[in-house]
């Protein structure tokens, strides 16, 4: 039997997957940026969406939903900043910190799933290593290279309206 629910989640958490590189990837502020972005921010509701549904690990809510709960609250905190351009003169700073924060949760959960498939280890253990490790080198790779994107996009326009002009940090 195919598990529709199953295959959705997977496709929604590697369509995350993608277009989150995209983005990461891309020159900040364009066009091309906002829809990239949009479609990772689409793709982690579903993604976080299909995850509330799925029981069949604890046959209740658990600590994956706790999770989910999480991500979409850093997705939330990435999004609602760009979209209201608040708080004014540091609305960058907040969106690029709680995105890649977000991007960094996905690969942690993308991570301890494939290694929980591919390794003959405790699941319980594997997940937290799995987990762990990429977070913690998500971190201090955002603790290293956001401040430099920041300062990067200080010299130059980004997305140029009247609400957004003044300071960029």
């Amino acid at each position: 039997m195919i598990d529709l629910l199953g295959w959705s989640h997977l496709a929604a958490a590697a369509a995350g997957l993608g277009f989150g590189a995209a983005v990461l990837v891309t020159k900040k502020g364009t066009t091309g940026h906002r829809r990239l972005g949009w479609a990772y921010v689409i793709s982690m509701v579903l993604v976080n969406g299909t995850a509330f549904l799925i029981y069949d690990l604890f046959g209740r809510f658990g600590p994956f939903h706790y999770a989910a709960m999480f991500s979409l609250a850093t997705v939330l905190g990435g999004l609602v900043p760009a979209v209201r351009r608040k708080p004014r003169g540091r609305w960058i700073r907040h969106h690029a910190y709680w995105m890649t924060g977000s991007y960094v949760g996905l690969l942690a959960a993308a991570t301890a799933e494939t290694a929980t498939r591919y390794l003959a280890f405790d699941f319980g253990m594997t997940v937290v290593s799995a987990s762990g490790v990429v977070s913690v080198l998500g971190v201090w790779i955002i603790l290293s290279r956001v401040p430099v994107a920041l300062k990067n996009l200080g010299q130059r326009s980004v997305r140029p309206t009247s609400s957004s002009t003044g300071s960029r940090s």
